[in-house]
């Protein structure tokens, strides 16, 4: 209603308050006209005429009150996991970080988000890219990872796992830029994934995103696919390579101690022969002084001694002896395998005759007798002539 639209009293403009000429409203009279209306709206208004009942209204109005109250401060009571933190924000702004357990914080004041501080997370990339000499190669990776600080993980990155991303394909380029493609290919990715994990955590603390680097995975490192088959002929052939080497190494596990030891049994068998043929030598240098001794005390006698085991000894080998006669053109032939056992004692040992002492002196005085004999036969056949 505009202050001076006509209507009003005395042909005067309206008051918006409905007060006419009279003045200013009265704002008791406003509050009180608030007050009816809320209770006749919770059905404490005018019954048949009567005044409100503005006791009754007041007390519905606190209780409703009360337990909107009690509901509100209910619905701020949580419970975090032992592997859980909360970061609470109280209107928009950093306010606390809370540990595991029954927690509250004030509904629609504060905002809690919870975050999982033990959970691995797996973010994996595969990109093309040049090697230090120059070559491509196809590289897969596989990052694990934990939330370290869940503070800057939700305030201070917007979106911390894309700067991962970003930083893990920085970190990757880097070290494989650096690195040679036999060793991308082969042996080499171990070192590579340890390089990389150093470079992207260096990275993430950087830049403040709360993210702790677990273990860096290079899944798979191969070349381009135009080139593959030349690549795998090249991988075959260190294979076989590798495979040559250990067969070989193997063998001289096998042969080398075998050798050794036939070293070591030709060593002992030469110590031990030298330690007979000195033993020997020993107890014929001692026979030969306990003979000397005995041959000073009687030489004749020692002498035909030896005479006699000298004919024994070569006897014992033979059976059959050829004489040459002094003076004469006969050769005496002695048949020793029938003269032995003419004399009545007949050895045998190992199927061959052993002559005795006494079967050699028997022998011994046949044949010198046989001797004398022919010697004088000799004699009166020249003395005749």
């Amino acid at each position: 209603m505009s202050w001076n639209e006509p209507g009003g009293g005395n042909n005067g403009p309206r008051d918006p308050w409905g007060g006419g000429n009279q003045g200013p409203p009265d704002l008791d009279e406003a509050f009180k006209k608030l007050q009816q209306q809320f209770a006749s709206l919770f059905g404490g208004g005018k019954r048949g005429g009567g005044p409100a009942k503005g006791g009754l209204s007041g007390a519905l109005m606190g209780v409703i009150f009360g337990g909107i109250l009690m509901v509100w401060g209910l619905m701020g009571f949580y419970q975090l996991d032992e592997q859980e933190r909360a970061v609470v924000l109280r209107f928009g702004k950093y306010h606390a970080t809370l540990t595991p357990g029954l927690q509250w914080n004030p509904p629609l004041i504060d905002e809690v988000i919870k975050v999982n501080t033990t959970k691995v997370r797996v973010a994996g990339l595969r990109e093309v890219m040049l090697t230090k000499d120059e070559n491509i190669v196809e590289v897969s990776m596989s990052v694990q990872y934990v939330i370290d600080d869940p503070r800057d993980f939700v305030l201070q990155v917007r979106d911390p796992e894309v700067s991962l991303q970003h930083a893990a394909q920085s970190a990757l380029r880097h070290v494989v830029g650096d690195t040679t493609m036999d060793l991308v290919l082969t042996e080499g990715r171990a070192a590579i994934g340890f390089e990389v994990r150093d470079l992207l955590q260096q990275y993430l603390s950087d830049y403040t995103t709360g993210i702790q680097v677990s273990k860096i995975n290079i899944d798979e490192s191969k070349p381009p696919a135009q080139v593959q088959g030349a690549f795998d002929d090249v991988i075959k052939a260190r294979e076989d390579e590798e495979r040559v080497k250990n067969e070989a190494q193997s063998y001289a596990n096998g042969i080398v101690p075998e050798a050794r030891g036939g070293a070591q049994r030709v060593l002992e068998e030469s110590n031990a022969y030298r330690d007979q043929v000195i033993a020997q030598a020993d107890g014929e240098a001692q026979r030969f002084n306990q003979l000397l001794a005995e041959y000073r005390k009687a030489p004749e006698v020692t002498r035909e001694r030896l005479y006699i085991d000298s004919m024994q000894s070569v006897f014992a080998n033979t059976n059959k002896v050829m004489v040459d006669v002094d003076g004469g053109n006969n050769v005496l032939y002695l048949p020793l395998d029938k003269m032995v056992p003419a004399a009545g004692q007949p050895r045998a040992t190992g199927g061959r005759s052993a002559v005795g002492e006494r079967d050699m002196r028997e022998i011994v005085d046949q044949v010198t007798e046989q001797l004398r004999r022919d010697l004088d036969a000799a004699a009166a056949r020249r003395g005749g002539r």
